[in-house]
């Protein structure tokens, strides 16, 4: 790829808490990765956050002096057109739809959680419509553009572009970057000496190997005093012979599906006393958007990374550097399957390490893939194909059966009628299911 007046950006989504991490990683790669044009897009309803954190990218921007144009727009088709790169980080329906995903399955005995179960597949009710109309845009708009799409849930949303689209797209998450970090800090290293095997789909993967300068530290990672987790995910200590018998380290969001009746205990508690991730995210952002008011403020706030997707925008511009500088390293993305995982169909959408070129990313096949894992990947592949069919048609036929087939729901009766009351919940967001 090659733009010798300077790339156009487009980040759909541009009011997002996130926005200053990825302005701070276009600030410090522009000379290898010049961005003549960035647009910021919201919606309506996004506006007022959107001037916010696009005066503080203004900033950021004015004080590297840089000859970077800052856009803030509601335009999204005037964002997208001949584009070179398009981001997508939207929440349909904003927080309030999120809290009500994570509150409703509750009520039913069931995770309520934001991108896996019943509240995923509300998430991916609504956002993928969506995410499929931006794609018409860009269809028109920038045929050549790359969409770099870390919308939750992100495999899921990244298998239906793929099937229902023509734009070129690649998913990514904050998982497998947060654990590379965390595998250099813990052996004292740079980033680039350590590479983690990652086998699976988006928020369901295993670490099988961790190499640090080209010595797998697999087994030392396995003692339970070095358990990894997350902030946006219980801390509950895994029980420590599973954990060796699992011969790898699952990622936090496995803990739904190890450790259901721990975990729905915890969600419920935190439901009485202080509300659930929704209402903690809401206020963080609080805090967040009062610091970017701040007309002195320059820079990223230290803060950010207190939000539970931290280094989602360094993933996005790391990927984006790459796929502009055919860098050939690996990074781990959410790509089409192909035949990297037999037991999954070839359109499945896989999270698994690639190398980056200027054509595009190559998916590198793991050197172990543990066959107990191999049952739950097939079943939640069934529930997110279902899911994203469900999305595309507005079949609430389909939808039940996506619900049936997860791992989480252990009644269809209730997941019958918690599946009414959610879509009830959802009507605004959801033209396919309410067609007259």
């Amino acid at each position: 790829m090659s733009n010798q007046s300077g790339l156009k950006v487009a980040v759909i989504g541009g009011g997002s808490s996130y926005t200053p991490e990825i302005v701070e990683g276009f600030i410090q790669k522009y000379s290898e990765m010049p961005i003549r044009e960035l647009w910021l897009v919201d919606i309506e309803e996004g506006q007022h956050k959107l001037e916010i954190v696009g005066n503080l990218a203004k900033r950021m921007v004015k004080k590297a002096g840089l000859p970077m144009e800052v856009h803030l727009s509601l335009n999204r088709r005037e964002a997208i057109r001949d584009a070179d790169f398009v981001t997508t980080q939207i929440r349909v329906g904003l927080l309030e739809a999120r809290k009500r995903d994570e509150h409703i399955p509750i009520k039913y005995g069931m995770i309520g959680q934001e991108t896996t179960g019943p509240g995923g597949m509300m998430k991916a009710l609504r956002t993928v419509p969506v995410i499929l109309d931006i794609c018409r845009d860009i269809e028109e708009l920038a045929p050549n553009a790359w969409m770099l799409n870390f919308t939750n849930p992100a495999g899921i949303v990244t298998e239906a572009v793929a099937k229902h689209s023509k734009v070129r797209s690649i998913g990514l998450c904050n998982s497998p970057i947060n654990f590379q970090k965390y595998l250099a800090k813990t052996y004292g290293v740079s980033q680039k000496e350590v590479l983690p095997e990652f086998v699976g789909i988006n928020h369901l993967h295993w670490v099988t190997a961790a190499y640090v300068n080209g010595e797998d530290k697999l087994d030392e990672l396995l003692d339970p005093n070095k358990q990894y987790s997350a902030k946006n995910v219980s801390a509950l200590d895994w029980d420590p012979e599973f954990l060796q018998s699992l011969r790898a380290i699952p990622t936090y969001y496995l803990k739904y599906y190890y450790m259901t009746n721990e975990m729905y205990k915890d969600m419920s508690e935190s439901l009485e006393k202080s509300g659930t991730r929704a209402e903690v995210v809401s206020r963080v952002e609080k805090e967040l958007f009062e610091l970017y008011k701040d007309e002195n403020l320059q820079e990223k706030p230290k803060q950010l990374e207190q939000r539970g997707g931290a280094y989602y925008s360094e993933a996005a511009v790391n990927l984006m550097y790459s796929l502009y500088n055919d860098a050939r390293d690996i990074q781990t993305l959410n790509v089409a399957n192909g035949g990297i995982y037999d037991f999954l169909p070839a359109d499945a959408s896989i999270e698994v390490n690639c190398v980056v070129t200027g054509h595009g990313p190559l998916p590198i096949p793991p050197v172990t893939v543990p066959e107990h894992v191999k049952g739950l990947l097939h079943a939640v592949k069934t529930y997110e194909q279902l899911t994203i069919e469900a999305a595309v048609t507005g079949d609430r036929g389909i939808a039940l059966q996506a619900l049936a087939h997860h791992p989480l729901v252990p009644s269809v009766n209730a997941a019958k009628e918690m599946l009414f009351e959610m879509l009830e919940a959802n009507r605004n967001y959801l033209p396919n299911f309410f067609k007259s």
